[in-house]
C-alpha cells in the first residue's frame, strides 16, 4: 500500500517542478527535519510494475516500404532520409519481437525519363540502370539500411506481377481502349489537365508550360492508348479515407487528397505508344503499347510480398515523399480496389530536404552527397541527424554546421559523456554493472555533500525512465521518430543532471558511501541500458557499443528487457555485478572541423 508520504511527494513535485532538477526545501511543503526523514523513507510502489513487459501490438502487419527510387540520377540526402526512416520503423518492429517482417526498397528503372537519361550518358539503358541501381544499393549498405527485399522493376518476377495485375484490371472491366489528349510531364511521369499547368518564362525569356505542382516542363501529347476508369473511384476513395483517421499521416495531407477528389478524377491513361516509349513492360497481348510507368512501379509493393502466388503480410505501410502522394493516395488505392485487393494500411508522407534553406539543384551545385556525409559524420552520425531533424510535416533544412551541433551536443555529449563517466575505472574500478542498494537509495534524495537545502528529484527521474519505453513506442508507432529521440534525450539529460548533482567522484573518496556510489552508478547505467535499447533503430552501431560496454548480452536487447529498476521490489537486477565490456574508447568523438567538399 502506498504511504501518505509517497503520495505527497508524487503529487507535489510532479505537479509543480520540472523533471530531474534540483529543488530547494524552502519551496516544498515539508520544511521540518521530521518531514525530510519521512520523505527519505518513502515507499516505491508507485514507481511502476516490475513484471515483464508484454509485446505491444501494431496496427496491421509489420510490412513497410519506401518508394522505389528513379535511376535517372544518383542518390541524394533525401533518398537516404526516406530509406533511413523506413529502416528505423522496421528495426522497431524487430525490437518489439516481430520476426516475420517485410521492409522493401529498390529502384524504378522504366519510363521515358530513364530512357532519356541513359541516352544523355551515352550508355545502353539496361547498363545505365544497373550502374545507378548499384549506387543506391551501396549507399544503403554503407548506411546500415536493413531491407529484407531490394526490388528492381527490370526483374522477371516483377514483370510477371505487373502482367498478372494488368490482366486482372482488364478482366474486371476497368481498362478500356481510348485516346489521350493532354499534357505530359516527362520529369514527373505524370499526365496533367489544363488546370494543372501554367505559363512561366524560361531562362531565355520564352513562355513555356510547366506543371503547377512541381514546376517541371510539360509537353502536349495526343495518342491512342489504354485508359483506367479512375472517374468511378471518387466515392470509394472517400470511404477509404474516412474509414480510419490514421490512413494518411501526417493528417495535414488528408485535406489535400480530399481536394484532389473533389476537383474530379478523370480517367487515367495507363499506357504509352511503344514507338515513343520502348523502355518498359509491354501491354499483355499488345506489343504496340507500353504499360504506364507508375502502374508498373506501384505494383512493386505486391511483387515483394509474393504476388501473384501470394500476398504475404499485405496490406503495407507506404512511406513516400509529398511529391508522389497523389500516385500513392489516389491512383494506387484505386488500382488495388479495381483488382479486388485491400488498399494500403497507411501512407506516411514526408516533406522534402532543403540545403541551406534552398531547394537542392544540380544547377546550384548544392546537392548533399550522402556518401561524402557518411565519410564526414559516420553512418550512425548521419542517421541520427536525419531522424532527429527530419519532421514529416515540414521540410528539413540540411547544413553541415547543424549536423555538427547535434552530434557534438547529443551523441558525444549527452550520451557519450554519460557512458564514459559511469564506466570509468576511477569510479568503477571493478568494471562491473554495480548493484542497486535499496537501503542507500532514499538517502540520495538529499545530497549530504551539498547544501542541506538542496534536493534532486531522483524519484521523478526513475519514474521518467520507467515510463520511457511506452512513450517511445507510441512515437515510433505513430511514425514520429524525432519525438521518440527527444523523449530519450530528455531522460538522458536528466540522468546527466543526476550525476552532476550527486558528484560520485566525490563519493569515491568516502568509503562510508560505497553503497551510495554503487546505487548512483546503477541508476546511470540503467538509464543508458534502457536508452540504448530504445535507440537501436536509429543508431544501431552506437547502440550496440553502448550495450556491449554495459555488458548486456545481445539476446537481452528487446522490448521484454526494458523493465527497469526491478531492485525496487526486492528483485535482483540480472545485470548486477556482471562484467562490463572491454571497449572503453569514446562513444562518439567531438567533431572539431569540417572540410568543405
Amino acid at each position: 500500500m502506498q504511504s501518505l508520504t509517497s503520495s505527497l511527494v508524487h503529487t507535489t513535485v510532479r505537479g509543480n517542478y520540472r523533471v530531474g532538477t534540483c529543488v530547494r526545501r524552502g519551496m516544498l511543503p515539508w520544511k521540518l527535519k521530521t518531514d525530510v526523514r519521512l520523505y527519505q523513507w518513502r515507499t516505491f510502489s508507485s514507481l511502476g510494475s516490475t513484471s515483464g513487459r508484454s509485446k505491444p501490438q501494431i496496427d496491421g502487419s509489420p510490412f513497410i516500404t519506401t518508394p522505389i527510387f528513379y535511376v535517372n540520377a544518383v542518390p541524394h540526402i533525401g533518398h537516404l532520409y526516406s530509406a533511413t526512416l523506413a529502416d528505423t520503423l522496421h528495426r522497431w518492429y524487430k525490437v518489439l519481437g516481430y520476426q516475420d517482417t517485410i521492409f522493401s526498397t529498390g529502384t524504378d528503372e522504366h519510363g521515358l525519363k530513364v530512357q532519356q537519361s541513359a541516352l544523355r550518358h551515352g550508355k545502353p539503358t539496361k547498363e545505365y540502370c544497373d550502374q545507378v541501381s548499384l549506387q543506391f544499393k551501396e549507399l544503403f549498405i554503407k548506411s546500415d539500411i536493413g531491407y529484407t527485399d531490394f526490388i528492381r522493376t527490370t526483374e522477371d518476377r516483377h514483370r510477371e506481377a505487373v502482367n498478372h495485375f494488368w490482366n486482372k484490371l482488364v478482366a474486371n472491366g476497368y481498362i478500356y481502349e481510348g485516346a489521350y489528349k493532354g499534357w505530359y510531364a516527362v520529369s514527373d511521369e505524370a499526365f496533367l489537365t489544363d488546370e494543372q499547368v501554367k505559363d512561366v518564362k524560361d531562362e531565355d525569356g520564352n513562355i513555356i508550360k510547366v506543371s503547377s505542382e512541381t514546376g517541371n516542363p510539360v509537353e502536349w501529347t495526343e495518342e491512342k492508348n489504354y485508359m483506367f476508369r479512375l472517374s468511378e473511384f471518387g466515392p470509394r476513395l472517400k470511404a477509404w479515407l474516412s474509414s480510419d483517421t490514421n490512413v494518411i499521416k501526417p493528417a495535414k495531407f488528408t485535406n489535400l487528397i480530399h481536394q484532389w477528389i473533389q476537383d474530379g478524377l478523370p480517367d487515367l491513361s495507363v499506357s504509352r505508344q511503344r514507338s515513343r516509349l520502348e523502355w518498359g513492360i509491354p501491354v499483355p497481348n499488345d506489343n504496340t503499347q507500353t504499360i504506364y510507368v507508375w502502374l508498373d512501379a506501384l505494383v512493386n509493393y505486391l511483387t515483394v510480398c509474393g504476388y501473384p502466388d501470394k500476398t504475404h503480410l499485405w496490406p503495407a505501410v507506404h512511406l513516400v515523399g509529398k511529391d508522389i502522394l497523389k500516385f500513392h493516395a489516389i491512383y494506387w488505392p484505386a488500382f488495388l480496389m479495381a483488382a479486388d485487393m485491400p488498399p494500403p494500411r497507411a501512407i506516411l508522407c514526408h516533406s522534402h530536404w532543403m540545403v541551406n534553406s534552398q531547394k537542392m539543384s544540380k544547377s546550384k551545385g548544392n546537392v548533399a552527397d550522402p556518401f561524402e556525409k557518411i565519410q564526414t559524420f559516420t553512418k550512425d552520425g548521419l542517421r541520427y541527424f536525419l531522424m532527429r531533424e527530419g519532421v514529416p510535416h515540414s521540410d528539413g533544412d540540411y547544413y553541415d554546421e547543424k549536423v555538427v551541433k547535434y552530434l557534438n551536443a547529443e551523441l558525444a555529449g549527452t550520451l557519450g559523456n554519460l557512458l564514459s563517466r559511469c564506466t570509468a575505472k576511477s569510479l568503477n574500478p571493478k568494471q562491473v554493472f554495480p548493484p542497486f542498494h535499496l537501503s542507500a537509495f532514499p538517502a540520495i534524495s538529499a545530497n549530504d555533500s551539498q547544501s542541506e537545502t538542496e534536493y534532486f528529484d531522483s524519484d521523478e527521474l526513475i519514474k521518467s525512465l520507467q515510463d520511457l519505453p511506452d512513450i517511445v513506442n507510441a512515437y515510433y508507432q505513430n511514425f514520429q521518430v524525432h519525438k521518440a529521440i527527444e523523449a530519450i534525450m530528455s531522460c538522458l539529460r536528466q540522468t546527466n543532471s543526476f550525476m552532476q548533482h550527486y558528484k560520485p567522484w566525490n563519493l569515491k573518496k568516502q568509503p562510508e558511501n560505497a553503497k551510495l556510489l554503487d546505487t548512483i552508478l546503477h541508476v546511470a547505467m540503467e538509464s543508458l541500458r534502457i536508452s540504448g535499447i530504445l535507440l537501436q533503430p536509429v543508431i544501431p552501431t552506437l547502440s550496440d557499443r553502448i550495450l556491449t560496454r554495459l555488458g548486456i548480452p545481445k539476446d537481452h536487447r528487446q522490448w521484454e528487457h526494458l523493465e527497469g529498476f526491478v531492485s525496487y521490489n526486492g528483485q535482483r537486477n540480472p545485470y548486477e555485478d556482471q562484467p562490463l565490456g572491454k571497449d572503453n574508447t569514446p562513444l562518439f568523438k567531438q567533431i572539431k572541423t569540417i572540410e568543405n567538399n
